[in-house]
């Protein structure tokens, strides 16, 4: 079965992939998804709605959705999701590995000292790719309107939770936004006939399920008591990269202070190594979440190199996984019932405005500075959108042509 027919039953489970596929593909977006975790949204929908239709627009929105609510990295997130719904258990752990191999080689090598990316790669190619993810980001946001908010009910709620997030960024923002999302949905929204094929396929027993779930709350609360009780250098990194990551909302520009804190006073990590560490972790493709491999590596307690950074790295994902392998099962069964459904439309809708207002800030401002800038956008724009040229060769392209531009203008 070729790539380009895997599923346009939208992952109803009747077109699986191999686990070895499913890594392939996560592989590939791994080393060319630059610009944090609402690019790496539009990237996976490019990838996986767009072109290799394994997932429909409505279930890849009710899969952003959940992973918003969820603590945690929200791209690394509905990747694992992506992962379970093609091939399972392996299809998640396949997607996972996938999406951060690249990254976490990378900053366990800035840990060794073998290079420093932020000067290894030159400012303008670095304003290449953020301008590259402002254009998958535009073309992510712009293919799901048309697809979620195709009357004016479902506009008015995007452009109102576009407004709210542009106006009030924060966390508990999006959760609200969300919320209230569901109960427009509730009041005014019917699905049509075609809202309701947007089956997820995940087929995870739900004993399993509950069992995982349970897992994370057991481990979120047992490991600060066996760190206390049991100071071993290995379980104090473990603890404290599992709580974080188990309390975040909001991405890895939120987790970094939680890490910060972890690791800096207590003296693990000089505070200079830290920053230097954060500023290559914006240089790598991939989830933020793998600059944890970075501190493990370079821990003045636990084993530190490549194994602190495996550890840790494991740690900080951890609750990601068991989290979204626990919640699936039953997010899919609840937005089957009908007024879940309603409640869903709502949701998508929500979630375009989301991704909307991110496209805005910090995408847009971030990524779009000058004219050339924004002709180079509206270029890769123009090839992702209407000449299906693949991401990975538009990535390539940008980085080229921001060199190229930031050699020109000095």
């Amino acid at each position: 079965m070729s790539e380009g027919r895997g599923g346009r039953g939208g992952g109803s489970g009747a077109a699986r992939e191999p686990a070895a596929r499913v890594f392939v593909a996560f592989l590939l977006l791994g080393l060319t998804s630059f610009g944090g975790p609402v690019a790496h949204i539009g990237y996976f929908r490019e990838a996986f709605v767009a072109r290799r239709r394994w997932i429909e627009d409505r279930a890849y929105a009710d899969l952003v959705a959940l992973c918003q609510m969820l603590p945690g990295p929200t791209s690394s997130q509905v990747g694992i999701g992506i992962g379970l719904a093609k091939a399972g258990l392996p299809g998640a752990a396949a997607a996972w590995v996938g999406f951060t191999l690249p990254s976490a080689v990378l900053m366990v090598a800035f840990g060794y000292g073998v290079a420093a990316y932020e000067e290894a790669i030159p400012a303008g190619a670095l304003q290449g790719l953020k301008v590259v993810a402002a254009a998958v980001v535009a073309q992510a946001v712009w293919g799901m309107a048309r697809t979620l908010c195709p009357d004016a009910p479902r506009a008015t709620v995007a452009v109102l939770a576009a407004i709210a997030a542009v106006l009030a960024p924060s966390v508990v923002t999006h959760v609200a936004i969300i919320a209230a999302g569901a109960l427009a949905g509730l009041a005014v929204l019917r699905p049509a006939a075609g809202d309701r094929d947007a089956s997820l396929g995940i087929a995870v027993d739900r004993r399993l399920a509950v069992l995982l779930l349970a897992l994370f709350l057991v481990l979120l609360i047992a490991l600060p008591i066996l760190a206390a009780a049991w100071p071993a250098e290995a379980l104090r990194l473990v603890d404290g990269f599992y709580r974080s990551a188990s309390l975040v909302f909001g991405g890895g520009h939120v987790l970094l202070p939680l890490l910060q804190a972890e690791v800096v006073p207590p003296g693990w990590v000089a505070n200079e190594t830290f920053i230097a560490g954060y500023g290559a972790a914006q240089a790598v493709p991939g989830p933020l979440f793998t600059f944890a491999a970075y501190l493990g590596a370079v821990a003045g307690i636990g084993p530190g190199g490549v194994l602190g950074g495996l550890l840790c790295l494991a740690a900080v994902f951890l609750p990601s996984f068991l989290l979204v392998v626990g919640a699936l099962p039953f997010w899919e069964r609840l937005r089957r019932i009908a007024l879940a459904e309603r409640a869903m439309l709502g949701v998508n809708a929500a979630v375009v405005g989301l991704l909307g207002a991110a496209f805005y800030d910090p995408i847009w401002i971030g990524g779009i500075r000058t004219t050339a800038d924004l002709a180079l956008g509206l270029a890769a724009f123009v090839l992702l959108a209407f000449w299906k040229v693949p991401p990975w060769a538009v990535v390539i392209l940008g980085a080229l042509a921001g060199w190229g531009i930031g050699a020109l203008t000095g």
